[in-house]
């Protein structure tokens, strides 16, 4: 085994995807922990719930982590979408993220090869199907979340226009929206993109490309066959 001086390195991560990534990651995190006692607010008050509490010194603090965590991830969300709009590679490796029939037919190609029908896995470009779904899962989730939570915020400013009775529904559904959303997103996180990321085989305990961006060309070569002529390295 080669030791990592030396293997030759590409980036594979921009500085500015990996701090919006870190932004991401870290406000999702808080969000997650502080919600355990706002939802139990709505039923009974489990233990876990008292222990966040009093981990944070009040229901007052738990609240204000909470939204200072909400206000990081709409930074971040904002960040993203200038990086995509204003950013070479950053609208470059949107456009890649756009879902194409070739993910349909990798998608088959992998179910294929895990049960053994196959020898071959399918060859991917700068971004796999499953990347693609965690990418589209996150954006759509935070346009949900952020959404929802400033209805819930600022109940008065959003739901003003609207009358009683037509506040109280719109207020009831975000309500549900933000609270289900939410734990569909930490599952989504903690499940999905935590094994495929760090704990599946030949990456587990984990990878650092999330912190320096890099990874070996031997392990691209390996996982993203087609990137290099995909964005362009061998023209």
């Amino acid at each position: 085994m080669k030791q990592p001086s030396e293997l030759q390195w590409v980036e594979r991560f921009s500085l500015h995807f990996r701090v919006q990534h870190i932004m991401m990651f870290t406000s999702v995190t808080v969000l997650v922990l502080t919600a355990i006692p706002l939802w139990s607010l709505r039923s009974s008050y489990h233990a876990l719930a008292a222990h966040i509490v009093d981990m944070f010194g009040g229901m007052d603090v738990v609240r204000i982590w909470h939204r200072t965590a909400a206000v990081m991830l709409m930074a971040g969300a904002a960040y993203h979408l200038l990086y995509i709009f204003i950013h070479p590679i950053g609208r470059r490796d949107f456009l890649l993220m756009l879902p194409t029939g070739d993910d349909f037919r990798h998608l088959a190609g992998n179910i294929r090869y895990f049960l053994r029908l196959t020898d071959q896995q399918p060859r991917f470009g700068r971004f796999t199907y499953y990347e693609k779904f965690d990418y589209w899962a996150a954006f759509w989730g935070c346009a949900i979340m952020i959404g929802s939570g400033l209805i819930l915020w600022f109940p008065d400013k959003f739901l003003c226009s609207l009358g009683d009775n037509v506040q109280l529904t719109a207020y009831a559904v975000a309500l549900e929206a933000h609270g289900h959303e939410a734990i569909l997103a930490a599952l989504a996180l903690y499940i999905w993109h935590l094994f495929n990321v760090h704990l599946k085989p030949g990456k587990f305990p984990g990878t650092m490309v999330w912190w320096h961006g890099r990874t070996s060309a031997e392990e691209r070569n390996k996982e993203h066959p087609l990137e290099a002529v995909e964005i362009g390295e061998n023209e």
